[in-house]
């Protein structure tokens, strides 16, 4: 049960894959974080619905498991996440700007929730806002709220959160369209580290959009990794978001997981 409520969960947190890798250039030079803000806000999101299918790979401490996953967005009203094994629905998760539903066919259980549970559960503040931008390729936080240092670390320009005892923010990007490369949300006292990267992207007539993304979750001595290859995308389509918890199901709640 928990596995692919992982997963789902962690994904919460993302045309075929082909050799037009979008090109992107070296920090060098020093610049002020408003400048890097700046040029990250000139990549627009231009799309009303976005369709991704791709491959995952899951990994933990424990297991390998590779999976299918669906992907439909609504932009900023809902978005639905199916799993599949050899072309079998095993899970699916809706999510809106409120709530957060959720079944699983193995085993047959259901959760229902806010994203207030799930954040105690994951151990960082999530929202709807932020599971789309992670899909998009975009920073976590609405970067216009914070104070960041900037540095250039690994030939990318670093912004980093001013920390403090609790939480540590890091955001990377390249330097010729500042598409972001990687995110990081570290949490010293609770030994917790997540952090989403992005190592390719490529330019669509609607917009720029990851070729894929990884996902590493490490929570004191236990890990967990989730690598999702986008394989097909298309925007601006008439998308059904078919939902239905099946008769029968028990519902779960987070403290039982």
């Amino acid at each position: 049960m928990k596995k692919y409520l992982t997963i789902l969960l962690l994904i919460l947190l993302a045309s075929c894959k082909s050799k037009k890798v979008l090109l992107e250039g070296i920090a060098s030079n020093s610049i002020s974080a408003d400048k890097i803000i700046t040029s990250y806000d000139n990549n627009k999101i231009d799309f009303s619905t976005l369709y991704i299918k791709a491959n995952a790979k899951y990994e933990d401490d424990k297991q390998t498991q590779n999976v299918q996953v669906e992907i439909r967005i609504k932009k900023n009203e809902k978005i639905l996440v199916s799993i599949r094994i050899l072309g079998f629905t095993v899970a699916k998760a809706l999510i809106t700007p409120t709530s957060v539903q959720y079944y699983e066919k193995i085993g047959n259980k259901y959760f229902e929730g806010d994203y207030a549970t799930l954040s105690q559960w994951l151990g960082t503040d999530l929202d709807f806002q932020k599971v789309q931008n992670m899909f998009l390729g975009k920073t976590l936080d609405d970067l216009h709220k914070g104070k960041y240092a900037v540095s250039i670390l690994e030939k990318l320009y670093k912004l980093q959160s001013n920390p403090d005892t609790k939480i540590d923010k890091s955001f990377f990007f390249e330097s010729d369209n500042f598409l972001v490369k990687k995110q990081e949300i570290n949490q010293p006292l609770q030994d917790r580290t997540l952090q989403i990267t992005y190592p390719d992207y490529k330019k669509h007539d609607a917009m720029i959009l990851p070729l894929s993304l990884v996902i590493d979750a490490r929570q004191k001595e236990s890990k967990t990794k989730i690598n999702i290859e986008y394989k097909n995308v298309s925007f601006n389509e008439d998308l059904s978001f078919p939902y239905n918890v099946p008769e029968g199901y028990e519902r779960i709640f987070i403290d039982k997981i």
